[in-house]
């Protein structure tokens, strides 16, 4: 998780302080505009439901997507319904990943390099 999230609460400030920026309407250039997407769409993932405890590897899963640029595309709408599709996809389709991710509390080369791609696989079929 430390290596995965390691820049999230730099993110996550960078966005906040940007957002509140942008509320006073100014023009915004189109990487500003973009991090202050990725920043809500980070913030929606990291919303959990009471009494719905997430598995740490899942947890994993869905902030590298988040923080590495895959969810940029989905519509904030639909970040919520992405992210439960695609854990069920993962525990459907490549329950290995997760599973290595919780046996050795690491996420190694290959590991995140299947991870990769069973992102960019599933993206396919949900925008699909």
């Amino acid at each position: 998780m430390r290596k995965v999230a390691g820049r999230l609460r730099l993110d996550l400030a960078q966005f906040r302080e940007l957002e509140a920026f942008a509320q006073f309407g100014a023009d915004l250039d189109k990487a500003t505009q973009a991090r202050i997407n990725r920043g809500r769409r980070t913030a929606e993932i990291l919303k959990q439901a009471q009494y719905v405890p997430l598995p740490v590897e899942k947890q994993v899963m869905i902030i590298y997507a988040a923080i590495n640029g895959y969810l940029d595309e989905i519509a904030l709408e639909d970040v919520a319904k992405f992210e439960q599709e695609f854990y069920r996809y993962m525990d459907q389709q490549h329950s290995e990943i997760g599973r290595r991710i919780a046996e050795t509390s690491d996420l190694d080369e290959q590991t995140e390099t299947a991870l990769q791609q069973a992102i960019l696989d599933f993206k396919q079929q949900f925008v699909i």
